[in-house]
Order: structure tokens, then sequence, then C-alpha cells
């Protein structure tokens, strides 16, 4: 498929600024993905449309503060990082921003930590080693790696955060899991709506825009995740008793997804492979990197129905729910979203696609 499939208009007017307050008061777009049908809610509506028996599952990754101002240790010009991965105790895969950030550069920070440039990656990645771990330094004056197209500060750090997240390593949040408010969650369970974790440490390849003139062509971003063990049983338990399964956002189902393809015994790389899935065990246990890009074609296998935000053009994240739902019912969503007013990406309204 091409590029162009992918892309659409947005005024910059529709891009959200600052997140709904509450949390669960932005708007909701219920979709059916098989009809098309579409019908407009607030998010705490949701509590309607999620059945007892479900399960939910949610990315329980917690963003990392990972941006941080430094200063040239030679002539005192101003860089910044923006930590995307830690490699060991003081190495991390980093973004730079600024001037001659080449191989050998050093750079000063605060709390009397050093940071030398000891590889150079493709565009402004680089390797850096810090002079001591710096945990200290991120909880003190790192900032939130907000995206670039939101320009209004962000007051609380915890607004960029999902009430649920306590695994920290993402260079982005889970957004779809920004609407949830402890009491929604609560009138879930209460409902008798089981819930279930994983981890997807979010890199900043998720949300970059796809370049490769054919999507097949498009090499995406490996990002960290986890299944446990205890958390696939609820979901082949549910499985198998004809109970939906419902990924909170993309990153939830990206994980899910490839559990599905490794129960298989086949490869996220290759999610397309004629496999035979074990009927006992949708999903397995797993901890490791997933590369797993999923566009219009790929065959789903555990998710039932997803709960994600508006994303952006040309997105590796439209490919996917176009994938889930078609092309055609998304792209008229979007469009129907644009003339109801909804607002889009990180901090903007949210879709159920069931």
């Amino acid at each position: 498929m091409n590029l162009s499939d992918f892309d659409y208009e947005l005024p910059e007017s529709f891009i959200a600024q600052t997140p709904a307050e509450p949390r669960d008061s932005s708007r909701l777009m219920l979709l059916g993905k098989n009809t098309g049908e579409i019908s407009h809610h607030r998010f705490s509506d949701i509590l309607n449309f999620i059945n007892s028996g479900d399960v939910l599952v949610l990315n329980d990754t917690r963003v990392i503060p990972a941006r941080l101002h430094a200063r040239k240790s030679d002539t005192g010009g101003a860089a910044e990082l923006l930590l995307l991965k830690r490699l060991d105790g003081t190495h991390w895969r980093a973004l730079v921003g600024g001037r001659g950030l080449r191989l050998g550069r050093t750079l000063a920070l605060e709390n009397n930590i050093s940071a030398s440039i000891v590889e150079e990656l493709a565009d402004a990645e680089r390797i850096i080693k810090f002079s001591r771990p710096i945990d200290d330094l991120l909880h003190q004056t790192g900032e939130m790696p907000l995206p670039p197209y939101i320009h209004t500060r962000l007051v609380d750090r915890e607004r960029y955060q999902t009430v649920y997240s306590k695994d920290e390593g993402s260079a982005a949040a889970p957004t779809a899991g920004l609407h949830f408010t402890p009491d929604l969650l609560v009138a879930l369970r209460e409902k008798g709506v089981s819930f279930a974790s994983c981890t997807l440490h979010i890199g900043l390849g998720t949300f970059q825009p796809v370049r490769a003139e054919y999507i097949e062509d498009h090499q995406i971003h490996s990002e960290w995740a986890h299944l446990s063990a205890a958390d696939a049983k609820i979901i082949n338990d549910a499985k198998l008793a004809g109970r939906r399964i419902i990924a909170v956002g993309t990153t939830a189902a990206r994980t899910l997804e490839t559990a599905g393809i490794l129960s298989e015994g086949g490869d996220p790389a290759e999610p397309s492979a004629p496999l035979t899935a074990c009927p006992w065990r949708p999903v397995v246990a797993f901890k490791r990197e997933t590369n797993l890009f999923i566009y219009p074609g790929y065959r789903w296998r555990v998710v039932d129905a997803m709960i994600t935000n508006f994303h952006l053009p040309k997105s590796s994240l439209l490919m996917m729910i176009s994938s889930f739902a078609t092309r055609e019912i998304i792209m008229n969503a979007y469009e129907t979203a644009k003339r109801e007013g909804y607002r889009f990406f990180s901090f903007g309204d949210a879709m159920f696609i069931a």
C-alpha cells in the first residue's frame, strides 16, 4: 500500500495542547469495526460499552522525565538530551539537540555530572555515557518529553502518566490510558470487568511518520515488551471462554499480538508467515524486544476491541488501526471527528473500536 493512503489534512487548531480535566471528561467516539457505525459520547460512558467478563489490558509503563538541559564543556554552548533507552547503569541511547554534538564531545549537566558522546547513530541519535548513574538527576531536573506538537507547558507531570503507570522506561506515554480515572477503573471492576497488565516501553519511533513510499518497506523501531505468565493466563482463560480482550492503546495491542505470534512459534518480524495457533494457548508470556509492524493485511490473533486516540497522518499507529477496522472505515471516522470538533493526538479525545 502507498504511504499517501494514510495521509489526511489536519488544521493545527485540532491538536490538543492540554489534557482534559477531569481525565474521563474527554470525548469518546464509538466505532463499529465491521460496520463503520459511529456514535458520540464522553469517555466516562465507556462503562456502558465494556461488558462483565471482558478483559481490559493496560500498558503499565511509566514515562521517564527524560529531557535534560546541558552545556558543552569546552564552549559553554547550550545542548539538550532526550533519553530514549537505558542501556546499562551509565549508558543511554538519546536524541541530541545542539550544534557539533559529535563523537567525543563532552557535556556538563547539573549535580556535577558529565556526559560523553561515545557513539554516533543515525540522524540525531547518539550513545551517551554519563559519569555516574543519573536517576536522581532525572527526577530532580528532568522534563517530561512531550511531543513536539504540544507547545503549552505541562504544569503537573502526572498528567502525562496513566493513573496505573508503575514500570518506568518509556520515552512517551501510552496516551489511550490517560483517559482513565481511579474511580472509573473501580466502577469497571465492580461491573465484573477483568484486568490484565503488560509493559511496552515506548520509543519515539512509534510516533514518527513513516517515510517509505510503500509501507511494506518501512522498518519499525524495536521496543522492549513484557507479558507475565499470570497476565497471560488471565487472557488465555478469557479467550477460551469466548470473552473479549480489549487493548487499551496501540502499545497494549502490539504487546498482545506479539504474544500471539510467539504462541504460534512465529517471529514478530514476519507476522504474515502461515502458522497454526494453539487453541489452548492464544498467548504466551514473554520478555523481549518486539519489532512487530501491523498494517492492513495483518491477521489479528488476540485483540477483539481497542481503545485508542486519534493518530498522526502517515504514522504506523494509523496503519495499525486501519488494519483493525479497514482503511476506509478509519479515514471516514477521522473526517467525522474533524467535523464534530474532536481533539487529536496525545492529549486529545478517544475512540473505542469494537
